[in-house]
């Protein structure tokens, strides 16, 4: 416990020795004499009384020196240091978004799903990018998520109204929804951990939505990325929109992120799934369990309960006094 203005304390104390000094040097009172006035005070009632009035008076001024004392600590403004290692949970998740034109009619329901995947984390970062025939980081990996909810919710009145500068750096590379390649950049939006200052091994997974519908030359097949996604140890789950019943055959679109999926240890629901959120976050947290702790951080918070709960009841003790001793 530490006090940030603690010069108000020998204030508060010189303010009351004055005081007392003070009411020392006043002027007696002037009394008038009364005859045979020792016959009242020989009284066994009347020192009773007196007893009763000295200890009351007595009472008065400690309960006067608590208060003073109280509320000169409360304005001198007692805070509390702590030291706490927050704990931090090693997994990395990246919502990677398909927002060409077949993605159109779906993109604001996925948007809500990503919102409500959000909400189920606890302590892991998100990040987020959109992708056609080329990438866009909306977000970078944050455990902050006040903004991550923010910028979700930008997305999805965006991705509702379909206008605005939300699709600006999705255009630029030649074809549309070019899969391979914005799962590639997704893959490659985590940090590596390499070096001798490397943190403990992060846990990855991408949470990818897309219909699978290629228009145009990826650099990246969707096989290849999801090779280059099982090299990094980065888990696919897909949550796909356009899900259709086209048979068993393996070059089906469908068929073809499953596979993916299923390569890397990930998962593949549709969107309208009531699994895809409760299967996705149990997915991941299953994940490397462990937490790790972060670097300590000291925090400083006002505690002023005690000394202004001592003041209150040392004050509504003198107001009970103060109307026991009235005449």
């Amino acid at each position: 416990m530490e006090l940030s203005y603690w010069w108000v304390l020998p204030l508060a104390a010189a303010a009351a020795i004055i005081s007392a000094w003070l009411y020392r040097r006043r002027r007696p009172p002037q009394t008038r004499p009364v005859a045979h006035g020792d016959r009242l005070t020989a009284l066994p009632e009347y020192q009773r009384a007196l007893r009763r009035h000295r200890r009351r008076l007595a009472l008065a001024v400690a309960l006067g020196a608590v208060f003073l004392a109280a509320t000169a600590t409360a304005a001198a403004r007692p805070i509390l240091r702590t030291t706490e290692e927050p704990e931090i949970r090693n997994r990395d998740i990246v919502l990677c978004l398909d927002v060409s034109g077949s993605m159109t009619t779906t993109d604001a329901a996925i948007a809500t799903v990503f919102q409500e995947l959000a909400k189920e984390f606890d302590g892991e970062r998100i990040g987020m990018v959109i992708f056609d025939s080329s990438s866009v980081q909306l977000f970078p990996l944050t455990d902050d998520y006040d903004y991550a909810a923010e910028q979700l919710a930008h997305a999805k009145e965006a991705l509702d109204s379909g206008a605005g500068t939300f699709f600006d750096g999705t255009w630029n590379g030649a074809g549309s929804s070019l899969i391979g390649d914005g799962l590639a950049s997704c893959v490659q939006s985590f940090p590596e951990d390499t070096g001798a200052d490397a943190g403990p091994q992060r846990s990855r997974s991408i949470v990818l939505a897309t219909d699978n519908f290629l228009s145009g030359e990826p650099i990246f097949s969707l096989d290849e990325a999801a090779t280059l996604a099982a090299g990094k140890n980065v888990k696919i789950h897909v949550l796909n929109p356009s899900d259709m019943d086209y048979g068993d055959q393996p070059d089906e679109p469908g068929a073809q992120l499953r596979t993916a999926a299923e390569r890397t240890g990930g998962s593949y629901y549709t969107v309208d799934s009531a699994e895809a959120v409760p299967g996705i976050v149990g997915k991941v947290q299953e994940t490397e369990p462990t937490s790790y702790r972060a670097a300590p951080q000291a925090s400083a918070a006002d505690a002023p309960a005690w000394p202004l709960g001592i003041a209150a009841l040392a004050g509504a003790g003198m107001l009970v006094l103060g109307w026991r001793l009235e005449p």
